[in-house]
């Protein structure tokens, strides 16, 4: 397995094992570092270890900062933008998968910048600067570690945001780190990956070299998720995952992500408790009903790893479904909304956040998102 070193857009990434020992090169400018983690998986992947031995090697001083939890609220960026602030950090190191790093991001931002979460994930503020940040990423789903984006809860009314926020300047992704995730968020960082590549492809601001990555991402994920999942320790298939999980972020950060991503932000919103992933798989056959109506071409083509019969006609839209639900069967995937405490009489609700707060996804979708077409993406996956 290969380690080597990825420049995209203003982020230098080292991939492979034994990365993380490219971190001594990175710290020479600073006296004091902010370390964020949540509660458990840096410490049982390793990867804080291998962090706090880097950094007193280096003689650096530190703080460690655990308080992130999954699906974050904004709030909680706000707290961590005081410790960076009140701690007189001047770096920060992320440890962790999506929402963590999703939080240290706008933070860091916040540190420099000033403002509130708020004021960002609404475009009141746009970011003019940020405390030097490094993310070491533990999951193969997230892609934060290598595009723009961040994603946070607004605490009063339950809205989850996306916004174009910071690239880390140096990020670090290491297969060892994620030999640690469980069956179950194997498979839903996992399903990230697949639907960001399906969503990017499929996108109105799709390209050929994001139908290359993404083309390239789902066939990694096709193959080395089942070996994954026969043995979590596999390192080879979680290097391939990895990666794949990596050029899916490359390409929602050049194209985007639309449909699907919109409902599951309302819905996680709703409910912290549902794991991104897992909301992507429970909405994505249905979803992916609707995309391949209307992008026939660029939907058969992602798909054709997991089918290559599928045609690039509107009337394969129903095979399109059936094809990604049974891809979804055979990983042990048939997790329902309802098994998440949603019922039908959600509905209103469900519309009124993906038509109110979540519109911006509305413009990336290939085909005009209305209030039926939710509804039966919705009801279908109860």
């Amino acid at each position: 397995m290969r380690s080597f070193t990825l420049k995209h857009a203003n982020v230098e990434l080292y991939f492979g094992p034994n990365s993380i020992r490219n971190l001594s090169n990175h710290l020479n400018d600073y006296k004091k570092v902010a370390v964020v983690t949540g509660k458990t998986s840096a410490k049982k992947s390793g990867a804080l270890n291998d962090v706090e031995k880097i950094l007193n090697e280096h003689n650096m001083e530190f703080k460690v900062y655990d308080e992130i939890t999954p699906n974050p609220w904004a709030s909680q960026a706000d707290k961590l933008a005081h410790f960076i602030w009140n701690e007189g950090c001047d770096a920060v190191i992320a440890i962790g998968g999506g929402s963590v790093i999703d939080t240290a991001k706008v933070a860091s931002v916040m540190a420099a910048s000033g403002g509130r979460s708020l004021d960002y994930l609404y475009e009141k503020m746009k970011p003019r600067s940020h405390v030097p940040f490094i993310a070491v990423n533990l999951t193969h789903g997230t892609g934060t570690e290598i595009d723009r984006y961040s994603v946070l809860t607004v605490d009063e009314n339950r809205e989850k945001r996306g916004m174009s926020i910071l690239y880390p300047d140096v990020s670090f992704d290491d297969p060892k780190y994620t030999l640690t995730l469980p069956r179950n968020q194997t498979v839903y960082t996992s399903l990230d990956t697949f639907y960001h590549s399906y969503e990017a492809t499929t996108s109105t601001l799709t390209s050929p070299y994001v139908k290359l990555l993404s083309i390239e991402s789902i066939s990694l994920v096709n193959i080395w998720l089942p070996k994954a999942l026969d043995d979590l320790n596999n390192l080879e298939a979680r290097y391939w995952l990895l990666y794949a999980s990596m050029i899916a972020g490359i390409s929602i950060d050049t194209s985007s992500t639309h449909i699907i991503h919109a409902i599951e932000h309302a819905l996680s919103g709703l409910n912290p408790k549902l794991a991104h992933g897992c909301g992507l798989g429970i909405l994505g056959p249905r979803s992916v009903y609707y995309t391949h109506k209307t992008m026939p071409e660029e939907s058969a083509m992602a798909l054709k790893p997991l089918d290559p019969n599928i045609k690039p006609s509107p009337d394969d839209a129903g095979k399109a479904e059936d094809v990604v639900r049974k891809f979804q069967e055979e990983i042990g995937f048939t997790d329902k909304l309802s098994d998440y405490g949603f019922e039908e009489k959600d509905v209103p609700k469900v519309l009124e956040m993906v038509f109110n707060g979540l519109r911006y996804l509305h413009k990336n979708t290939p085909f005009k998102v209305d209030e039926n077409i939710v509804r039966d993406i919705f009801l279908k996956s109860l």
